[in-house]
């Protein structure tokens, strides 16, 4: 299920920021690659996934709202690649898109869609067993 497309990207960044970044074979950069952007997006989604794996049944159908500009934040960051400079807004937006991620994988934030299951509940108390302690107060008393 894609979370973002091309033309989700040209409407956030639009689509000159796409031709400068793909084209690499026209110079003036002419044309936006398809390619290359579907290989981004499927970067950004697979690492999208990897963080809501943890709480949601995937693929997430429908779409939540709020994962469109996470998702397209993280496929400009790939596109940049090496070109995103570390105090940028494409790095900022990045780093945040990350944060927010990790904050879905930690239950901090609920995704509302309907259709979505979480796929861990609350479970219950973890026991541990262990051998009798050797050295107590009443064993040490004395030294």
């Amino acid at each position: 299920m894609a979370y973002v497309t091309q033309q989700d990207l040209i409407d956030r960044f639009g689509d000159r920021e796409l031709i400068q970044l793909t084209d690499r074979t026209n110079l003036p950069a002419a044309t936006i690659d398809a390619t290359v952007v579907a290989a981004k997006i499927s970067d950004a989604e697979a690492m999208a996934d990897s963080y809501m794996a943890k709480r949601y049944k995937l693929p997430l159908n429908p779409v939540p709202d709020v994962l469109i500009p996470i998702v397209a934040n993280m496929a400009r960051y790939y596109l940049y690649g090496e070109r995103a400079e570390t105090e940028s807004a494409v790095t900022r937006n990045y780093k945040n898109a990350l944060g927010w991620l990790k904050d879905v994988a930690n239950g901090t934030v609920q995704l509302e869609a309907e259709g979505v299951a979480s796929a861990q509940t609350a479970g219950g108390q973890i026991q541990t067993v262990a051998p009798d302690r050797v050295f107590s107060r009443d064993t040490l008393e004395g030294y």
